[in-house]
């Protein structure tokens, strides 16, 4: 399975958009701060999460999410969490 997640840090509530085929893993990674672009920002709670059969989809999805539209997105399918701090 490969999958897009997205994490807020509880630190200053912005939000990071990745993709992994281990996600259980690559959390682990975030939080131990092996990731460099966000291991200033932790800790880091998931809050959203998609899951594909293809890479390829699941990277498009990362993409999307990424953009402009996909931020817009996340921020009104998210809006009840995004409020709660």
């Amino acid at each position: 399975m490969h999958g897009i997640y997205v994490l807020r840090s509880k630190k200053d509530n912005t939000l990071y958009v990745g993709y992994s085929s281990n996600i259980k893993g690559r959390l682990k990674d975030h939080e131990e701060g092996k990731v460099v672009s966000t291991r200033e920002k932790r800790p880091w709670q998931l809050i959203y999460c998609e899951f594909y059969i293809n890479r390829k989809d699941a990277m498009r999805r990362e993409n999307f999410f990424k953009s402009g539209w996909g931020r817009n997105y996340l921020r009104k399918i998210l809006y009840i969490t995004l409020q709660n701090k």
